[in-house]
């Protein structure tokens, strides 16, 4: 090392020295303490399913409330071996989620079947396969946390992934509707034996694929054009990924006949560019193309047309094929239910069309109430603002971009869904994050939060320690002089 560099390394090495950082507690105590608590919590909203069905109480409920606290206690021991730092509160909060699901899953299973048996008919329950997608999807989520061990990593692929993410996103649009379309969106892959949505995949790889782009060529994006009324407008060579990301988000819209997805990769795209850029120009010329794009779809295509019809009187066409029958019993189900709710079991989410699905949060609604639909939204918000805490402390402008627009897809998700279940936005047929039945949007909704505990765990990882550095010898140039006395002859001293 040259000699100014050493003496540089000097004081700071000293300052730790004398001054040594104090260690970051991992917290892991605090992770498993709020997995218990949200055990317990899912445990007794099964016992109240059960108690308002008039279902026999068993000790079975207890062993169902250990095995949910076991599951996801291996997910604990995970997040504990391979990312000691990660927040402690975004799996707990996971994790209740997804118990709320299940509870909810089974309960409209309870009265769907009850309604077949008086039908004649055999049911299936849908909660035996969902529990099992949350132990696949743990599995995966244990995987990401192994196998990603620097979020950073993840630049070397980032063309790769958004070669494959956009493969995946328009596979369904080009395969015919026999093995892509259910329920009027082609947004499927029908496979032998089960199906998949690879649009849930998509958007977490097209993520990666953003964040690392945006950090090689931010400098593009950030060159100022000509001004208009004040404004610093982007240069017209600029407006092609933006040009390019509202063309596919409209694709979406029109040939997979799905509106939340556009919608949502769209705002994840402008909010990854905004927190790059800071110029809300960005976010101003994407909306602006969004709606035209949206404009000329609904006057060339009949399916947006009946969307928007849906969306602005459902009782209009409450009694037509594709009308608005889902969306006025909703509303029918929020209204009954609503400030406290009927209680958990005591109400009829079954008269919901796709309740355990696309209207989950409905029936939440009816049976819990305002109060507790905002609840389960102030979990999602906790989730978000975590993650968007744990973007704004990462060093690194990837982990900062990755982990906002992993933050914000899990909060515009939710907005999508409820949105739509309100009557606020059109209906989007987009699923709940872990709360709606369906195998795809879970395993893709655990790893994103495995990747987004990765970041968090950058983050409040300790700093490493500068080594304490050598004593360094002064070259013979630099060295000083010094007179040494030749002893006497006779090897007498003199006193």
């Amino acid at each position: 090392m040259s000699q100014p560099a050493a003496r540089a390394a000097e004081p700071l090495a000293a300052q730790f020295q004398t001054n040594p950082p104090r260690d970051v507690p991992t917290r892991r105590n605090t992770e498993l303490v709020l997995l218990g608590f949200a055990a317990f919590i899912v445990t007794i909203a099964l016992v109240l399913v059960e108690a308002n069905q008039e279902q026999q109480l068993t000790w079975s409920i207890v062993w169902l409330g250990l095995a949910y606290l076991a599951i996801f206690a291996a997910a604990h021991l995970a997040v504990r071996k391979w990312a000691p730092y990660a927040d402690p509160v975004l799996l707990p909060c996971v994790a209740l989620l997804n118990g709320i699901g299940l509870v909810m899953i089974h309960r409209i299973d309870l009265a769907l079947a009850e309604r077949a048996a008086q039908n004649g008919k055999d049911y299936t329950p849908a909660v035996t396969a969902q529990v099992l997608f949350t132990v696949i999807s743990l599995v995966f989520f244990v995987v990401v946390l192994v196998v990603v061990n620097d979020h950073r990593t993840l630049t070397r692929y980032g063309y790769t992934a958004g070669l494959v993410g956009i493969i995946a996103l328009a596979l369904p649009a080009l395969l015919p509707s026999s093995l892509s379309e259910v329920n009027g969106a082609k947004v499927w892959l029908k496979l032998p034996g089960f199906s998949i949505q690879p649009g849930e995949f998509a958007k977490i790889l097209l993520m990666i694929f953003f964040a690392s782009f945006l950090v090689s060529k931010r400098d593009l994006f950030m060159v100022a054009g000509k001004k208009f009324l004040g404004v610093e407008l982007p240069r017209a060579r600029d407006l092609g990924p933006i040009l390019i990301a509202a063309i596919a988000c409209i694709g979406i819209l029109v040939f997979e006949k799905d509106l939340g997805t556009s919608l949502l990769f769209f705002s994840v795209i402008l909010m990854m560019l905004y927190v790059a850029t800071e110029r809300i120009i960005w976010v101003v010329l994407g909306l602006s193309f969004f709606v035209g794009g949206c404009v000329i779809a609904y006057n060339l295509f009949t399916h947006v047309q009946q969307r928007v019809a849906n969306w602005l009187d459902p009782l209009a066409t409450y009694d037509k094929l594709g009308g608005g029958y889902q969306i006025a019993q909703g509303l029918f189900g929020l209204g009954t239910g609503g400030i406290g709710g009927t209680g958990l079991g005591a109400g009829r989410p079954d008269m919901v069309p796709e309740a355990n699905t696309d209207f989950i949060t409905a029936a939440i609604g009816e049976e819990l109430g305002f109060i507790g639909l905002a609840a389960v939204l102030m979990l999602y918000l906790l989730v978000a603002m975590r993650g968007m805490r744990s973007a704004l402390a990462v060093r690194d402008t990837f982990g900062k971009l990755l982990g906002g627009g992993l933050a914000f897809t899990m909060v515009m998700q939710i907005f999508v869904v409820v949105g739509g279940v309100t009557k606020l936005i059109p209906e989007t047929g987009i699923t709940a994050p872990f709360l709606s039945k369906g195998g795809s949007s879970l395993l893709a909704n655990y790893i994103l939060v495995a990747l987004l505990l990765r970041v968090s765990d950058a983050a409040r990882r300790p700093a490493a320690r500068p080594k304490p550095q050598p004593q360094q010898q002064a070259p013979i140039a630099e060295a000083h002089t010094v007179l040494v006395q030749r002893p006497p002859a006779d090897g007498s001293a003199q006193g």
